[in-house]
């Protein structure tokens, strides 16, 4: 490999930007053809780990724990760098400097890759056939370095010790040595031969370009391409569908024309011949890993992502594009000639057509499952999120009827008409779905055993029961399910889903009342915690199933930032109706003001994907989910769809979201 050099220096901006979360520092640089993400965590587990958007690819560095927590320092000032491999070839990334407080370390793997490769390594020590590095020694650095497995332009790592020297132990493990009496310096450098994506430049996102938080600008601004939104960083700097939907909708007040078209436009690029929404897709090493040939492998498996394309589109066309640009992009030609309109159209005729078999005969057997041998369908999309639920409350008692009644209103508005023929029953199945389909999620607990079970659950947790047990009633508590399973019977989990019918339907106000009232008493009676709204209780559930759902786990009793911004904009859409009683309103005001509150305590982490806790000195604190936390899993420091709250804001004229 060549020399490594400073990338010369162009009139273009430059996005740089530092989020400490726990014991990980996170570094991100986006500088001409660079974008990345550095993560230095300390801890037990001590790490350096570099993630680019190119390929999705990631270059990582464990080392070997020691008796005490090691930490990292520096960093804070990345550089954008570029060399070539032994054959010429161009590979682009990141330089930093940095501190460790150890005379030494000892490097117990080097994974270069895909991110995806690195993030089956991370929980598992997996890792396919083929990934050998070539490893180079020199007095005072170490450099590891592969091709992908096709042969082209793979990555890269440097370790430079400054202040000492590389050597290895009697196992032939690399250490990296201090002079005595020093602690190690270091120099490490990251590299990736991928091909960069385009950003949208950041004063071309925002329709006010400097409003709203600062971290949520700039890490809007690092996931923004012309070619699609990245969910996150570091683990999912692709494409998802589901992510990427979601987030236009709660955002789409505040982003420009451009910005909305891009997210669409990835969306409609990757639609199927049949009209269904890719989840996500497999691009670079992971795709050749795959079998396609270097060839993005589009995966399709959930079933929430195809009824989630009608509502973005319908808020954009007929809410905030007005009718002349509407038509205008619409008939714009997509990368392969078709029309978008004509693309929308393939979708909406999918959705017609499986909700139609419901309508044909409304029996639960009808309703949309979880795909045969699949374990996730919907945005709980880890192995336990629907509690081992095959059908999904959200995307049946929600997502469906929303769908079908955005493509009402888009025929309603005769913009559909050059592309998708006329159905005067879509209304009609709208009304079906709604009325018919919530009845098999209902759950019902008696006073007493809610009691028993509330304290119950907060012994298991360790939580003062006291303020739960005050909330409740003499009434029956009922709730929706959080799905059915495999004999349709209710999971009765309590979640957070309630914020998708808020934001995207009219609900009746009983229904209104009784999901509400159950979601927003203090856990474990409801999902209000000191540090937010949880997105799952399974304080109703048996054991088994209770064990799934407890603040270690990714969809469990943790606090999901893009819910709460979700269930916010719920309630001032319907805090906005007028055909509402005086005690629904009441009810979505005091809900409002709670959530609030909770959201504005923690507001330093609302841009992060989740968070967990532990209860402290009678209180709830939060903690960091991911490294060092005793969790399955670990969060992204910057995920698209906790970047809502540039357009969520409180109600209030006088916000204080500025962290």
């Amino acid at each position: 490999m060549e020399q490594i050099h400073p990338l010369p220096s162009t009139d273009e901006p430059v996005l740089r930007f530092s989020l400490p979360e726990g014991q990980v520092a996170n570094e991100f640089l986006r500088e001409g053809p660079v974008a990345a993400h550095l993560l230095l965590t300390s801890g037990m587990e001590p790490r350096l780990l570099a993630a680019f958007p190119a390929g999705n690819s990631a270059t990582g560095l464990w080392f070997k724990p020691d008796a005490a927590p090691l930490s990292w320092s520096g960093a804070g000032q990345l550089q954008a760098v570029q060399s070539r491999d032994g054959q010429g070839r161009p590979l682009y990334g990141v330089g930093a400097d940095l501190g460790a407080d150890r005379n030494r370390l000892t490097v117990s793997a080097a994974v270069l890759s895909s991110a995806r490769v690195l993030r089956d390594y991370q929980h598992d020590g997996r890792l396919p056939l083929g990934m050998h590095n070539a490893v180079h020694f020199s007095a005072d650095s170490v450099r590891w370095s592969r091709d992908r497995i096709d042969g082209s332009v793979g990555y890269a790592i440097v370790l430079q010790v400054l202040n000492g020297s590389v050597s290895t132990d009697a196992h032939g493990c690399i250490m990296l040595c201090a002079a005595p009496g020093q602690t190690l310096r270091l120099r490490l450098t990251a590299l990736t031969g991928e091909t960069a994506l385009r950003p949208l430049p950041a004063d071309q996102l925002l329709r006010a370009p400097e409003a709203g938080a600062w971290r949520a600008r700039q890490s809007l601004a690092f996931l923004s391409y012309r070619d699609k939104l990245l969910a996150g960083s570091w683990r999912f700097n692709t494409y998802f569908g589901r992510d990427t939907l979601m987030s236009l909708l709660l955002l789409m007040p505040a982003l420009t024309p451009q910005a909305i078209e891009a997210g669409l436009l990835s969306v409609l690029g990757r639609l199927d011949p049949q009209g269904a929404v890719a989840h996500e897709e497999d691009i670079g090493e992971w795709a050749l890993l795959h079998g396609s040939g270097g060839a993005p492998v589009y995966d399709y498996k959930m079933v929430d992502d195809d009824f989630m394309l009608a509502p973005a589109a319908m808020a954009y066309l007929l809410e905030h594009a007005g009718a002349p640009e509407a038509a205008r992009w619409l008939a714009e030609p997509g990368a392969l000639g078709e029309p978008h309109g004509a693309a929308l159209a393939r979708n909406f005729r999918r959705v017609r057509r499986l909700a139609s078999a419901y309508a044909r005969q409304p029996d639960v057997a009808n309703l949309i499952h979880l795909r045969p041998g699949q374990l996730t369908g919907d945005w709980r999309d880890s192995a336990d999120g629907l509690g081992g639920g095959v059908v999904s409350y959200n995307v049946n008692a929600i997502l469906v009827p929303a769908a079908l009644r955005a493509i009402a209103a888009l025929q309603a508005s005769g913009l559909l008409a050059p592309y998708l023929e006329p159905d005067a029953a879509v209304g009609t199945l709208a009304q079906l779905w709604e009325t018919r389909v919530p009845a098999y999620f209902a759950v019902r607990r008696d006073a007493a055993a809610v009691r028993d079970n509330v304290r119950r659950c907060a012994g298991e947790l360790g939580v003062d029961p006291a303020p739960a047990l005050a909330s409740l009633d003499d009434e029956e508590l009922c709730f929706s399910a959080i799905a059915l399973d495999a004999q349709h019977l209710p999971v009765p989990v309590l979640h957070s889903d309630l914020g998708f019918a808020l934001l995207l339907q009219q609900p009746p106000a009983d229904l209104i009342e009784r999901e509400l009232r159950a979601i927003m008493r203090p856990f474990p009676a409801g999902l209000m915690t000191g540090v937010g709204l949880v997105v799952a209780n399974g304080a109703h559930a048996d054991a088994a199933l209770r064990a799934l759902f407890g603040p270690d786990r990714y969809h469990g009793a943790v606090v999901w930032s893009w819910q709460q911004a979700l269930l916010a904009a719920g309630l001032a859409r319907q805090l906005a109706r007028t055909d509402l009683p005086a005690a629904t309103r009441a009810l979505l005001a005091a809900a409002q003001d709670t959530l609030w509150a909770a959201i504005q305590a923690t507001q330093a982490q609302s841009n992060s994907e989740l968070w967990s806790w532990t209860w402290e000195d009678g209180e709830y604190r939060m903690r960091p989910f991911g490294p060092g936390a005793a969790t399955a899993d670990e969060a992204n420091a910057v995920q698209l769809w906790s970047t809502v709250y540039l357009a969520v804001q409180p109600p209030a004229a006088a916000s204080t979201m500025s962290a």
